[in-house]
């Protein structure tokens, strides 16, 4: 595959696909990922390419997906695991924080845990409850696990490969809302670390960091912004753990403002932790306060008021109005 442009999902297709068929350790476990081929449709095909044994329908209990994937693990393998919505992974979450995220450092580094958790995540597509949760930040805070989020379809291609290579346990948040957008995927091109923010917008007025989702809301928020003559950068982040401080540093040393997007809620969210850490590392370069835009303190609502719960254009641009004014 050269040079092609695809949709994210179909992007974690081809990556998921070149996966199994470059490493016989590499396995697909999940609800409906075999014959269905997933809700989403991420794993259409490759039941019936790979076999049974290596795309595994299972029934419908995380704690023992997960349990199964940590013991595969611990065999050898790769297993790679879909959690089938962001609000169905906390069965699992005991797994998670009391044993995958923590075998590594319980046996002094002598085991390693290669696990891969896909996890569909976040809001606007009109669904029920459990089915749009952005529960990020309850994973970035546990040690022992790495948490990405890939905004566009090249980053969901490379992502993944990096995260099936990785011996650590990775949790792979996957934009829901952003599985059908399109972009140029390259699968000869080396990509860069899996953990280092990018710059996909430069700016000298004020920074505006982001990751999955709402990557594409703060470049349309720039757009809007450059024709009031305000020059905005939108950094996205990829990873929530770690996070690349040293990327979002550079570019608030350079603008002096900082607002940071994300879908979850704003109260305890990943926004605060770059907040405290920017303020820390850049107050004598800060021209504003860190300013956060985000979802509200509040259960996800129903479907037909989630426009007005989830942080749309309007919001960023307030944001960057407000931080500029200062």
């Amino acid at each position: 595959m050269a040079q092609v442009k695809m949709a994210l999902a179909k992007a974690l297709n081809e990556s998921l696909r070149k996966a199994l068929d470059t490493d016989p350790k590499v396995l697909i476990m999940g609800e409906d990922v075999g014959k269905l081929g997933g809700v989403f449709r991420v794993t259409d095909g490759l039941q019936k390419d790979f076999g049974e044994d290596r795309v595994i329908d299972t029934p419908l209990a995380e704690s023992g997906i997960v349990g199964t994937a940590i013991g595969l693990a611990l065999r050898g393998y790769r297993p790679v695991v879909e959690i089938q919505f962001d609000g169905f992974v906390f069965p699992a979450y005991d797994q998670i924080v009391t044993q995958l995220a923590k075998m590594h450092a319980r046996a002094l580094g002598k085991v390693k845990l290669p696990v891969v958790i896909r996890i569909p995540y976040g809001g606007g597509i009109g669904a029920v409850e459990h089915h749009s949760e952005s529960p990020e930040a309850l994973f970035a805070h546990v040690a022992g696990l790495k948490v990405i989020s890939p905004s566009n379809a090249s980053d969901a291609y490379w992502m993944m490969q990096q995260a099936i290579q990785s011996d650590d346990p990775v949790i792979f948040f996957e934009p829901k809302r952003r599985y059908w957008d399109k972009a140029e995927v390259d699968a000869e091109a080396i990509p860069g670390p899996l953990h280092s923010a990018r710059t996909v917008r430069s700016g000298t007025d004020l920074t505006l960091v982001a990751y999955g989702p709402m990557v594409k809301v703060c470049l349309e928020a720039a757009a809007a912004a450059e024709e009031e003559g305000r020059s905005v950068e939108v950094i996205d982040l990829r990873s929530m753990s770690p996070i690349d401080f040293d990327a979002v540093q550079a570019s608030v040393e350079r603008t002096g403002r900082l607002v940071v997007v994300h879908e979850a809620p704003v109260f305890y969210g990943s926004g605060a932790e770059i907040a405290a850490r920017i303020t820390e590392r850049c107050f004598y370069h800060l021209e504003a306060p860190v300013l956060r835009v985000g979802g509200y303190h509040a259960p996800y609502p129903p479907a037909r008021l989630e426009d007005e719960y989830l942080p749309g254009l309007d919001r960023v641009l307030d944001a960057v109005d407000r931080s500029l004014a200062y």
